[in-house]
């Protein structure tokens, strides 16, 4: 279990395909600190460690987290936001956050404001339940909250602090981000289906 707040980015220093899986090797400022078998949030992905030193740890990523998820799409050096998992002692500064995408979304726009930016992205028909305005929402392993719900979009406002320290920075219009939606609200309308 995460809560959404970015402890810092990773690059990505090697990808590899192995049968269906992928292999993602990231330098960080975390790797030293991070054990095997550890769950660690890549861009809003739960994924285990699986190898580690001083400064870069190796995930695997498995079918379904590559179907559900923008993995394929990243590249050699590429940035991605990372978080340990949440301790119970500790507050929940963001939200409660799985780390079990439920999708993907692109980016329509980016409207750079005075003091902030807001980005719209598409909704798909199948999410549009599990979204609210002034909900919590969960963006490559971001917890942010939704500004506007339109009928086939959304927005999310970004801090300066989230825009300097996440790579929603290096986000430009058409890119696929990874979604999770809110658990307690996925809990919700599951109860009432049955």
């Amino acid at each position: 279990m995460f809560t959404g707040i970015i402890e810092t980015l990773g690059r990505v220093i090697s990808i590899q395909k192995e049968k269906g899986n992928l292999q993602l090797e990231i330098a960080s400022s975390l790797s030293k600190e991070l054990k095997i078998d550890q769950s660690l949030s890549h861009n809003g992905i739960c994924l285990t460690v699986i190898q580690h030193s001083k400064t870069k740890h190796k995930v695997t990523a498995v079918r379904e987290t590559l179907e559900k998820t923008n993995l394929l799409k990243l590249k050699k050096g590429d940035f991605i936001n990372l978080e340990r998992a949440m301790l119970l002692s500790n507050r929940l500064d963001g939200h409660l956050v799985t780390g079990h995408v439920d999708g993907t979304s692109k980016l329509k726009k980016i409207n750079r404001l005075d003091g902030s930016h807001v980005l719209e992205f598409e909704l798909k028909k199948e999410f549009a339940p599990l979204i609210i305005p002034k909900g919590s929402v969960c963006i490559n392993g971001i917890s942010l909250t939704v500004s506007k719900l339109k009928q086939k979009s959304f927005q999310v406002t970004i801090i300066p602090y989230t825009w300097d320290h996440t790579n929603l920075k290096y986000l430009k219009a058409g890119d696929f981000v990874n979604i999770e939606f809110d658990l307690i609200g996925k809990y919700i309308i599951r109860s009432k289906q049955l």
